[in-house]
């Protein structure tokens, strides 16, 4: 399922055109909570902007936002893989410790098999077993990159979680029964983004500029529709 209709990365032999679409409607296994959240978030908010625009108008606004999100994700992906392959040439090309060390504080190179740490002391020494084994794990580590996949309707959700701020800014959510305001409730949700995809943690496996994608493409959506003066759009 993952390899036919998961989204790739477009410089990975897996990427495929329809996956802009397909990855929409599949989610992690590993995370049932995100998913539970995902589709509450989309019930709740969801329903109210179906009501007032219609199933048909939804749903494209639904998509729109899904694919924003996915080519939002697919130009960050692409400076990182841009990034990758410049650190890692440079220590392929001349493989010191300082040029080792360099791209695994920016890609937070991780090795199962081998202690990093162990590794790096023996490429400071000079050790060309060790030298050779971190350049075939480099290889391999951007292989790997370069064929990430992304699944989940995070993008698309976050552009309705938008939408409705947008449109009902003044509108009470109850959080642990403290009301709060849509429209600061959004823009928390939307800092809280930003700030996750600046910090790049190692361990955090969420797209959260995929996030902020839909959230651009929701507003920019909006922004035309209002700009036409059109109550339907079809």
């Amino acid at each position: 399922m993952n390899d036919l209709f998961a989204l790739h990365y477009w410089g990975s032999p897996g990427f495929r055109p329809h996956q802009f679409i397909t990855h929409l409607f599949m989610h992690s296994t590993n995370d049932p909570w995100h998913l539970l959240m995902n589709m509450f978030t989309l019930w709740m908010f969801g329903s109210t902007l179906e009501n007032r625009w219609g199933s048909k108008r939804f749903l494209i606004f639904y998509i729109i936002c899904g694919i924003g999100a996915s080519l939002c994700y697919m130009g960050v992906l692409t400076y990182e893989n841009m990034t990758l392959a410049k650190y890692a040439n440079a220590f392929l090309d001349n493989p010191t410790f300082n040029n080792f060390v360099a791209l695994d504080r920016k890609f937070h190179l991780d090795n199962a098999n081998v202690s990093m740490q162990d590794m790096k002391e023996a490429i400071a020494q000079g050790n060309q077993f060790a030298i050779d084994l971190a350049k075939i794990y480099v290889k391999q580590y951007m292989l790997a990159y370069s064929n990430s996949i992304v699944v989940g309707a995070s993008g698309a959700v976050y552009g309705i979680l938008f939408a409705f701020g947008y449109l009902f800014p003044n509108a009470t959510i109850f959080l642990y029964f403290f009301p709060v305001r849509a429209k600061y409730f959004v823009a928390f949700m939307i800092l809280t983004e930003v700030w996750a995809g600046i910090q790049n943690a190692p361990d955090d496996n969420v797209a959260h500029f995929a996030h902020l994608g839909g959230a651009l493409f929701a507003y920019l959506l909006l922004r035309g529709w209002n700009k036409r003066h059109r109550s339907d759009f079809y």
